[in-house]
């Protein structure tokens, strides 16, 4: 019986010693920038208008004007291909508009959308054409540019939820910029070694890192595409949380989970590509190397200068850059200080840093093709949703709740993952991720999920009362709404 007492009284005293929370971090500072706002609260409320409206009117008496739309949409890309505009030209301002006008009368008429898609994906690669010449780095730069490319995107994305799932394709061809390169074949388009892929997992965290910077955006993941001269075989290298930078298959590369895929491709005109077409490759085979050779870790901090440990864009990102390549031309930058907190809870210490989603508008990439299909981008939208209500929420000085019971739980599952590590085996909590970020992550991840839980009931709700699926403004009412009730609750 004393033993049995001074086993639970031992047990007792190790478990309240393993409850002693960490010492608090270093103050958090965000990064210094500008957080881009919309603020069109009513513009987008009068898009689901028009397309309640056009819905009733009926697409035969909407034929010509949805004609005239597209021709005065077309016309005014031929335009600005032709002449060199500055930022803030005006005429960005009516290419906007004209995207806007037109999305509410395809979405309700879809049988255009694929000639709308078509001048999309033009006006991105001439968007981008452009930019070359702007100092990405400046205000009106980059949002003259992330306006043009993200809110046609968010246009055509409605469209294609609202639209039969036979009537858009899942892959989106855009344009094959040339490559000497080795190539294979993914997803139906020819891609090359060297070739940068952007993806969207389906994690929480992956919209987390998809929305929480400035420049809210659509992709979480960036990986490497290297392709055997030999035998076409291709290996992509990433890093992912559990085990730092790997190599896989392209089989293994889509069996985790992927709400959308961007083929991205290095600019065939760039100096440095005419100087050595085969410079891709050689970026390629000198990432699979490395991560062949040594075990690297994970960079949890999100540093993009320390090459001892890499986050999933500096295996692009450092490569390219030893040969002279600087990707992310604008440097991505959380300066929201909600949102920096949220992330430091995680191990972010770096909020200057190379954000996925930012890659998509660097000048010196083409978009190669697209992939994504209505039931993912839906589940992508939701996610994004209750995320960006979530940092809303954060922004307004509120935390999510741990389960701080739960820590020595945590703390003796890590002391078992470094045990593993030692092995070369991944543990439950990735190595350089502590108990509690563990701890804040599951967290997070419930919070999440109970949010989206009712968001789902009441976006089924929405589209049984109005026959139409709810668009992103108000998805993400809803989660707001959610997040009002428990506070009140």
């Amino acid at each position: 019986m004393k033993k049995l007492k001074l086993l639970s009284a031992s047990l007792i005293f190790i478990y309240l010693i393993l409850l002693i929370p960490e010492p608090n971090p270093d103050e958090i500072k965000a990064a210094e920038g500008t957080q881009f706002i919309w603020n069109r609260d009513s513009l987008w409320h009068s898009l689901e208008d028009n397309f309640v409206k056009a819905q009733a009117i009926g697409c035969i008496k909407l034929n010509n004007q949805i004609g005239k739309n597209l021709k005065d949409f077309s016309d005014l890309l031929s335009y600005i291909e032709k002449v060199n505009l500055k930022p803030n030209d005006r005429t960005f301002d009516s290419l906007l508009k004209i995207v806007f006008q037109s999305a509410p009368l395809i979405g309700a008429c879809p049988d255009s959308a694929m000639q709308f898609i078509e001048l999309n994906n033009q006006l991105r690669q001439i968007v981008k054409e452009k930019s070359r010449y702007w100092n990405l780095n400046e205000l009106t730069s980059r949002n003259t540019l992330y306006k043009l490319i993200y809110g046609s995107r968010a246009a055509v994305e409605e469209i294609i939820l609202q639209s039969d799932k036979n009537e858009t394709p899942n892959l989106i061809d855009q344009n094959d910029e040339k490559s000497v390169t080795p190539s294979t074949t993914f997803l139906g388009v020819k891609i090359h070694s060297g070739d940068i892929l952007l993806s969207r997992g389906g994690a929480p965290t992956s919209a987390l890192i998809s929305r929480g910077s400035d420049y809210p955006g659509n992709f979480s993941h960036v990986a490497l595409v290297y392709v055997n001269p030999k035998t076409n075989a291709a290996s992509i290298v990433e890093a992912h949380i559990e085990v730092g930078v790997a190599i896989a298959t392209l089989e293994d590369y889509m069996k985790d989970k992927k709400l959308r895929v961007l083929v991205l491709r290095l600019r065939s005109d760039l100096p440095e590509i005419l100087a050595d077409p085969m410079l891709p490759h050689r970026v390629a085979t000198a990432s699979l190397n490395r991560a062949l050779d040594e075990h690297i870790p994970y960079d949890f901090e999100m540093d993009y200068k320390n090459p001892d440990k890499l986050f999933c864009s500096e295996v692009a990102s450092s490569e390219y850059s030893r040969l002279g390549i600087n990707l992310w031309m604008g440097k991505s930058t959380i300066s929201s200080t909600g949102t920096a907190k949220l992330l430091a809870g995680f191990g972010v210490k770096y909020f200057e840093t190379q954000e996925p989603s930012d890659l998509e508008y660097d000048p010196q990439l083409s978009v190669v093709t697209e992939w994504r299909d209505s039931e993912t981008l839906y589940k992508d939208h939701v996610d994004n949703a209750v995320v960006d209500a979530i940092l809303e929420w954060s922004e307004e000085g509120y935390e999510i709740s741990l389960d701080w019971y739960m820590l020595p739980i945590f703390r003796a599952t890590k002391l078992y993952s470094v045990f593993l590590n030692q092995f070369n085996e991944a543990g439950p909590i990735p190595e350089g991720m502590s108990a509690t970020s563990a701890l804040r992550h599951e967290a997070f991840k419930a919070f999440h999920n109970s949010i989206k839980k009712v968001v789902l009931v009441k976006a089924d709700k929405f589209k049984l009362q109005y026959g139409y699926i709810p668009p992103y403004w108000r998805l993400l009412e809803f989660a707001r709404n959610v997040i009002q009730s428990n506070r009140k609750n």
